[in-house]
């Protein structure tokens, strides 16, 4: 840093200029008492030389010649005399080669004419003009004389030049003392740097290095003064300027952690729509509005139009405001709160965003649930009351006609025990209340007792069952009885959409990376590719060729789905048109030491 940029330069500077202006007032103000002082002097002497040549001459009647030659010899050397007699010069001190002077040139000045018409003492400081064309200042002093009867007047002269001396002299004194002033000045001012300048600048440095973020900078404390008593402050304010800035980090990074682990998606913006902060689940948000308007992430393009709607609602209303959108095939709710500076000064807003996809499919699943199980409970309880009231008013008209009306009783009632029963175990296996008994099970007998259960009934339908296994001798870990319930369910749906003369083929693997591996594949009608990803819903009807017979309770497949998951497992469908299905389930290797 340059001196005149410092302290210590302000401050010397400061100083200079403070010693300057006292030292040229008080110059001025000693050289004009000098000057005052002297002329006064002069005059009081020249008033005094005059009153004895008056008295001189008072006293001693002799010759004018006597006279003057006294009072040559009484006003010195330095002080010259004329005696003049109206016009006349009587008398002059002064040499040829000195001033140029007259008696026209003396009563041409007004104050000296006095002496003339008034008789009265003047004095008086005046400019003489020399031999040589230079001007001389001088005291003059004029006293009415009576010289021997006559009246004469009396001018004594004498030159400045000592005092204008004195004056230089005087001037000098004071320009050595300014340069003592200042050398001491300088001196003083280079002394505060090592006391002033010297703390300041390593204040100066620990600020810079606190604002690039070295907090634990602390100022040394060398002296007890203000200075001291400052670097002390500053390591206070350091210190505490330290602890808000880790609590304001803390906070930010709670507040970060809050915002990214929230499920709605936040966003905050100001008035004119600028985004300020967003979280994951808002970003999701914003790149499909994004792409659904055609723009991109990277455009900086500002907060959605259905956004600042809202935002311009609860500005006017002064209240948070609550909207719906769909993007992209996904349902969002929006609030939107106004953000407030001042009560009165709304400055941006906060808008909370809600994926409602789930919770509108959800809803709308629990209003499809509530009417399959209507419609399938009205089917039978219909024919329960139809054929229970033709029995009780006696329609039948045989023992045959009656036995086979309640034989229908009882296979509808069979029905709907079996529908209550798939939706318990549904209700038990979606809230994770089922337990399942795990069991080390050989894999080929196990598979091949359940095929052997359908091959009268596939033999019926002119179905050829197959079994192929991969590995002969293999055990593994799992609940015999809920995945014997699950390959009967594939099984049964399989012979049930697959016409005389198809097939259909359980067949085992394993794999290092997956785990056991079962398909069931059938030849049968299959299943339109639009329906695929809703198979295993509750009660979900696919195309009219896979419409479960009235045996069917419509559950089969999401409780064969449910019962996989139970394990752990991964159940999926692959289907080709009039082509065939393939069922597969995986049960992980994690599962052979269950605890």
């Amino acid at each position: 840093m340059m001196l005149w940029g410092s302290v210590v330069g302000k401050l010397w500077a400061t100083i200079l200029l403070l010693v300057s202006f006292v030292l040229i007032v008080l110059t001025v103000l000693l050289v004009e008492f000098f000057e005052n002082f002297q002329i006064e002097n002069i005059e009081n002497d020249l008033t005094k030389t005059a009153e004895q040549i008056i008295k001189v001459t008072n006293d001693h009647q002799g010759s004018n010649t006597d006279v003057l030659q006294i009072a040559s010899e009484l006003i010195g050397n330095e002080t010259k005399m004329i005696i003049l007699n109206d016009d006349k010069m009587v008398f002059s001190s002064i040499g040829d080669d000195e001033i140029e002077i007259t008696p026209q040139s003396i009563k041409s000045d007004s104050e000296l004419l006095k002496v003339f018409t008034e008789r009265k003492t003047v004095k008086k400081e005046m400019a003489l003009s020399k031999k040589n064309d230079e001007d001389l200042s001088a005291i003059v002093v004029g006293v009415p004389l009576e010289l021997n009867g006559e009246k004469d007047e009396v001018f004594l002269f004498q030159s400045l030049e000592s005092m204008e001396e004195t004056t230089k002299s005087t001037t000098q004194f004071i320009l050595l003392a300014a340069g003592i002033a200042i050398i001491l000045t300088t001196f003083f001012a280079f002394f505060l740097s090592t006391r002033i300048n010297a703390p300041l600048v390593k204040m100066r440095e620990a600020a810079l290095a606190i604002a690039r973020g070295k907090f634990d900078t602390k100022v040394p404390i060398l002296t007890q003064d203000e200075i001291g008593e400052l670097a002390i402050a500053f390591n206070q304010m350091r210190k505490q300027l330290k602890f808000n800035m880790n609590a304001l980090s803390q906070e930010k990074e709670h507040l970060s952690s809050i915002l990214s682990s929230m499920a709605d998606g936040v966003i905050t913006f100001n008035k004119d729509g600028t985004i300020l902060e967003t979280n994951p689940p808002a970003e999701r948000f914003l790149q499909s509005w994004y792409f659904e308007k055609g723009f991109n992430r990277e455009d900086n393009v500002n907060v959605p139009l259905v956004l600042m709607n809202l935002f311009d609602e609860s500005d006017s209303l002064d209240k948070e405001q609550i909207g719906e959108i769909t993007l992209q095939g996904r349902d969002w709710g929006l609030i939107v709160s106004p953000l407030y500076t001042t009560p009165d000064n709304i400055r941006g807003a906060v808008a909370i965003i809600r994926d409602m996809t789930d919770e509108r499919r959800m809803d709308k699943l629990r209003t499809d649930f509530i009417a399959n199980v209507s419609h399938e409970l009205r089917t039978p309880i219909s024919m329960l009351q139809g054929y229970s009231e033709a029995i009780v008013d006696d329609i039948a008209g045989s023992e045959e006609e009656k036995m086979e009306m309640a034989r229908i009783i009882y296979d509808e009632s069979l029905r709907m025990g079996r529908l209550v029963n798939d939706l318990l175990d549904l209700a038990k296996l979606e809230s994770g209340k089922m337990n399942l008994s795990y069991e080390r099970v050989h894999i080929s007998p196990y598979l091949k007792r359940i095929t052997s259960k359908f091959a009268v009934l596939a033999k019926e339908k002119g179905i050829s069952i197959s079994m192929s296994l991969q590995d002969d001798d293999i055990d593994w870990h799992f609940d015999p009885d809920r995945i014997e319930q699950v390959l009967t369910n594939l099984i049964d749906n399989a012979i049930r959409h697959t016409p005389s003369g198809g097939n259909i083929d359980v067949i085992q693997r394993t794999s290092d990376r997956r785990g056991l591996v079962i398909d069931v594949r059938d030849s049968g009608s299959g299943i339109p590719e639009e329906d695929l990803p809703f198979v295993f819903e509750r009660f979900y009807k696919a195309d009219k060729a896979r419409t479960r017979g009235r045996s069917g309770t419509g559950l089969g497949l999401a409780i064969a789905k449910n019962i996989i998951n139970a394990h752990d497992g991964y159940i999926s469908v692959n289907s080709l048109l009039d082509k065939g299905t393939t069922f597969s389930f995986i049960l992980p290797r994690i599962m052979e030491n269950p605890e």
